[in-house]
Formats: C-alpha cells, structure tokens, sequence
C-alpha cells in the first residue's frame, strides 16, 4: 500500500513541475515578442546581432569620430557578424548624430514575431508590427 502511496505522489510532483515548467516557456517566449519558444530563440539571436552591430558602431565612433554603414563594420573586422539570421536582414541608418541598426523580417509573421526591431546609439530597442 505504501508503495502505491509513494508511486502516485511521485506522478503528482511530476505533473505539478511539468505543469509549472509550461507557464515558464510560455512567459519567456511572451517577454520576447514570440508565441512560440523557436521565434522566442530567433528573436533573442536577433537582438544579440543587434547589440553587437550597435556597439561596434559606438567603438567605431569613438575612435574615427563618425558612424559608418553595415558593410564597413564588417569589412574593417569591427564586428563579425553576419548580415542575416533568417528570416530578418540587418542594416545600419546612418542620421545626424546618430544611428539606428535595424532588424527587418521577411516573408511571413510565423510565431508572433515583429516586423522590425531596430537599437539606437542610446542601446534603447524598438519594434514594430
């Protein structure tokens, strides 16, 4: 009888922590703009990109005095990333002052993911639908 007890509180803690483990993939995917945990990974990777062409413009700046396209960045090996991750395309606007990297998505909105996100020089994250 024991034994039964002991099986059944073992498949309850079981169910409670699956339980628990679902709302918690289902909020980290909301935090990131996603319905679903593969466009939640794919916009996080997006957002990393991001913050790393944003800061290779920031150093650029700081040494060169003045901000510089995609393709510079990359081919003067401030930064090595790629111009893509499926599939959003990156490019860097370059405005008086300022900059803005943008993340653009092509093709269908699968998962919930925005249309665009782009950073400033100020590192502040926008997106739109």
């Amino acid at each position: 009888m024991r034994g039964i007890f002991g099986f059944l509180s073992i498949i309850i803690a079981l169910g409670v922590g699956m339980y628990i483990y679902s709302k918690q993939a289902q909020s980290s995917s909301a935090i990131a703009g996603a319905t679903n945990p593969q466009a939640a990974i794919n916009i996080t990777g997006v957002k990393s990109d991001l913050m790393s062409i944003a800061q290779a413009e920031r150093r650029y700046f700081a040494s060169e005095g003045k901000y510089i396209s995609l393709d510079e960045i990359i081919s003067t090996h401030y930064i090595t990333v790629a111009r893509q991750r499926p599939p959003y395309t990156y490019d860097v606007q370059i405005g008086s002052g300022g900059f803005h990297v943008v993340a653009t998505r092509s093709g269908d909105n699968i998962g919930g993911t925005p249309a665009q996100l782009s950073v400033d020089e100020n590192m502040e994250f926008q997106t739109s639908e």
